[in-house]
């Protein structure tokens, strides 16, 4: 059986401004797509917002997924455990509460093994979820970031 190999990546133009996140799922030959954009975010909540949407597209639980992403602020929160303490603390004075929380909703329920990798560089699943996130970010086909404008209002 083929593993699941899941590609992120957010986007931000202005940090806050409009944002969006891309997304690439890779289960053997089969290949999905995803991308959403936001009217206003920041490039923080976009990375993590794209792996809890990855993760919350699987249509079963205990999947081997490796995640693939440029983001050390989500690989390292992750890997490093500090989610699991910000979690014990109820997350209070942390950024992206909300999406944190979502986050440990959905990772408990697969096998998530994070792995980071250099942005703008020769990964090509990282540069099209770039291409997908910014798109998304410039589509002004744009959701309400809820927890982003609810946490600054």
């Amino acid at each position: 059986m083929s593993q699941l190999i899941i590609y992120t990546d957010g986007s931000s133009r202005g940090n806050p401004g409009p944002g969006g996140y891309g997304i690439v799922m890779q289960w053997g030959s089969t290949v999905k797509e995803l991308s959403q954009g936001y009217r206003l975010t920041t490039n923080n909540r976009m990375e993590l917002l794209a792996v809890i949407v990855a993760l919350e597209s699987l249509t079963r639980p205990g999947i081997d997924v490796t995640i693939y992403t440029d983001s050390a602020y989500v690989v390292n929160s992750i890997e490093k455990k500090w989610v699991f303490g910000w979690a014990k603390k109820g997350f209070v004075g942390k950024k992206n509460a909300d999406l944190w929380a979502r986050f440990l909703l959905i990772y408990k329920k697969h096998n998530v093994k994070m792995v980071w990798v250099k942005g703008h560089a020769t990964n090509a699943g990282n540069n099209r979820c770039d291409a997908l996130a910014t798109e998304a970010a410039d589509s002004r086909k744009w959701l309400e970031d809820v927890g982003y404008e609810k946490e600054t209002a």
